[in-house]
């Protein structure tokens, strides 16, 4: 299997050293799975500028941001129909055990993932579950949002619903850059992630050491 190896800082390698030896398409949910609290710099740079304006700190009041167990979970299963695309529907218990994901708890994340529009199903011998759109067109944001609802939100509302004064009017500008790094950044297709062939910018970030670090 082709794998990539991210390499730490020579000092504090430690057990996460483990983490860095995974295939490619595996280290995309692991990255955002680590990001407890987000904010924004102003930066440039295209992809690889969004993704660093997205830096790590801690915001008063409000609960951490992070990628849930269902949007982990429904990821890779989505991922899974996306490898497999072309070789029929996949039973729930085959994408279970080809991600160690809890087969009962995946029923109802793929019955929200019905709903929503993203997989389709057909039950009987011949059964199981398929994306209703080619790989290539469907998101990883697409799949959170279908799972979780809005990318971003502050104290549960959408960023463009907000309003500050003062020495805070400026705040909402930075929610706002916020929620457009994040989905340029989840904005990665499906396709993209199974096959491995992640945008440049998301390599690259990936390559850094201090990505990998915990401040």
């Amino acid at each position: 299997m082709w794998r990539r190896e991210v390499r730490g800082r020579e000092r504090g390698r430690g057990a996460a050293g483990e983490v860095f030896r995974r295939p490619l398409r595996t280290m995309v949910p692991y990255l955002f799975a680590r990001i407890p609290v987000l904010s924004v710099r102003p930066v440039s740079g295209g992809v690889k500028g969004a993704v660093r304006a997205i830096s790590w700190w801690a915001v008063r009041d409000n609960a951490p941001m992070r990628i849930s167990a269902r949007a982990d979970y429904a990821v890779r299963a989505a991922l899974q129909l996306a490898a497999a695309q072309d070789a029929g529907p996949l039973k729930a218990e085959a994408i279970a055990e080809g991600q160690g994901i809890s087969h009962k708890f995946l029923e109802g994340i793929l019955g929200d993932m019905r709903k929503g529009g993203l997989v389709q199903s057909q039950r009987g011998g011949n059964g199981g579950y398929w994306l209703a759109r080619p790989a290539e067109s469907i998101s990883v944001a697409d799949v959170i949002r279908c799972v979780d609802g809005p990318l971003v939100s502050v104290r549960g509302e959408r960023p463009p619903d907000l309003s500050y004064t003062g020495p805070a009017e400026s705040l909402l500008t930075l929610w706002i850059a916020l929620r457009a790094g994040v989905r340029e950044v989840l904005g990665v297709s499906l396709a993209e992630v199974a096959a491995a062939q992640l945008p440049a910018g998301i390599v690259a970030l990936a390559d850094d050491p201090e990505s990998w670090t915990n401040p």
